[in-house]
């Protein structure tokens, strides 16, 4: 294998493991995925203020195995592939036009946003009120645990992120009605539901999980009466249709039981971050954050406290993870617009604001405790949501 030769246009084609601010490092001749070093900047050359060791807080659905059925497909990220991820587990799944998540309940809640197309939604409750909805980009839907309910795409299909309270969960040991009338006794099936054996003899063998079928009618024709009326607290809410809170560097839409009210264990908030925009140093007081990125490219550092902090890179596809209470920032780093969703086991949505929290203190107390120039402490602005130079957000809990 032949030695890479140095200069300067190989370093600009080829990334190598050696930091500009100080020289540190050295020239990678050995096997190397390129590729993947550059999508991979910030761990592949730390910063310099990098230090210790923290657990890896990334992990991409693109490297996740694809399980693929007639109707669609889906793909999972739990702690056996992101292990400090303990809260929450995502699965992203996409349906064919016709194409039905079948009929089935989880042991968690289910919180999930829609990526991109049309689908149809159908639930009943504990008390026999039932639920149909037809949901589009942007809509948000929750389920509680132990609710059963299904999942339909529309006309030209839909792709979909599922967000469930435990890092443990996996999709495919989901609660299935076919699953169940498949290992159950044709005739305890027969005594059930008051029809002769034979009405059983066509059931699947196995769970069916996902299945190809005709587009449904209208939302009107498939609507089915109950004698006990409908859900009281709707299971959809429309995210996008909620005014942003707008800032010079972007804008969030905050979604939790304050005003989506059925959703009492996921909070979240779908946030863009334009070029040349941060979202601020924060941390958040309640619990872990899990993100999802959307589109654009983005880095964030973690502080893990006594001296450790790590820094990442993500783009579209990839699941960020924060530990509780460690402070963080996520930067755009790119030419477009940076859109996330970040997450919490939690049934309202807080954070707390670094600069706001410096600009709250006494002066003198953040001057002495810094040694904190003069330039610093008057860029503090008092009044209720600080900005810095690049501008996140706070919200008010």
């Amino acid at each position: 294998m032949e030695n890479l030769p140095q200069n300067d246009n190989v370093y600009n084609q080829i990334p190598q493991p050696i930091r500009r601010s100080d020289g540190a490092g050295g020239v990678d001749r050995g096997p190397r995925d390129i590729m993947r070093d550059k999508e991979n900047a910030n761990m592949f050359v730390p910063p310099i203020t990098d230090a210790g060791l923290l657990p890896n807080l990334k992990f991409s659905f693109s490297d996740t195995h694809m399980k693929l059925n007639q109707g669609g497909w889906s793909r999972e990220i739990t702690v056996r592939d992101l292990p400090i991820a303990t809260t929450l587990a995502g699965v992203n799944m996409s349906l064919t036009a016709g194409g039905v998540r079948e009929l089935h309940w989880h042991q968690q809640a289910e919180w999930a946003y829609m990526l991109l197309g049309k689908a149809r939604i159908t639930s009943v409750d504990q008390a026999g009120r039932n639920f149909i909805a037809d949901v589009s980009e942007g809509d948000l839907w929750y389920f509680p645990a132990g609710i059963p309910h299904s999942i339909q795409g529309l006309e030209d299909g839909c792709e979909f992120l599922l967000v469930f309270g435990d890092g443990s969960f996996s999709d495919l040991n989901t609660l299935s009605i076919s699953d169940w009338f498949a290992h159950t006794p044709k005739e305890v099936l027969s005594a059930s539901f008051g029809v002769p054996e034979a009405a059983f003899s066509d059931i699947p063998s196995d769970q069916v999980y996902i299945f190809q079928d005709q587009v449904p009618g209208s939302l009107e024709s498939q609507k089915v009466q109950s004698p006990y009326g409908t859900v009281p607290l709707s299971f959809t809410h429309s995210l996008l249709s909620q005014p942003p809170l707008k800032t010079p560097g972007g804008n969030v839409r905050i979604v939790d039981s304050s005003n989506f009210p059925i959703a009492k264990t996921v909070a979240a908030a779908l946030v863009e971050v334009e070029p040349g925009g941060m979202r601020e140093l924060h941390w958040h007081p309640n619990n872990d954050e899990w993100q999802y990125y959307l589109a654009g490219q983005g880095r964030m550092t973690v502080f893990a406290g006594n001296g450790i902090a790590r820094t990442f890179d993500y783009r579209a596809g990839d699941v960020g993870y924060v530990p509780f209470a460690y402070g963080h920032y996520i930067q755009n780093t790119g030419d477009q617009s940076l859109w996330f969703l970040e997450m919490f086991k939690s049934d309202r949505f807080v954070d707390v604001s670094l600069n706001q929290w410096m600009a709250l203190t006494p002066r003198e107390l953040v001057k002495k405790n810094l040694n904190a120039s003069d330039e610093l402490l008057n860029v503090l602005r008092k009044e209720k949501w600080p900005v810095v130079k690049y501008p996140g957000y706070a919200y008010e809990p």
